[in-house]
């Protein structure tokens, strides 16, 4: 079973991502979605873990436009983590 916890504050988006057994959690990792305004040109996204590590990164034009493919992206990233841990579970039954 997964459980993902939003967090954060105003500018940022951040999960926490935990898989558990019926004895405990484990935590996986953190990833933030950073927002950052870049100067006349528009707004850069990074979705980073909790040791700055980028895993996705891009830019846009408008503040909505880049919270929206920052936050997609770390949609992407973490279902993906999902499928992973549901494939590894099913090959080892």
């Amino acid at each position: 079973m997964s459980d993902i916890t939003p967090t954060g504050e105003a500018g940022a988006g951040s999960c926490v991502c935990e898989t558990g057994k019926e004895q405990g959690t484990k935590l996986v990792g953190m990833f933030e979605v950073i927002l950052t305004r870049r100067k006349r040109f528009g707004w850069r996204w990074q979705v980073c873990d909790q040791s700055g590590k980028k895993f996705a990164d891009g830019f846009e034009r408008t503040r909505p436009s880049a919270k929206y493919h920052g936050e997609r992206a770390l949609f992407f990233l973490l279902s993906q983590a999902h499928l992973r841990n549901r494939l590894a579970t099913s090959s080892e039954d």
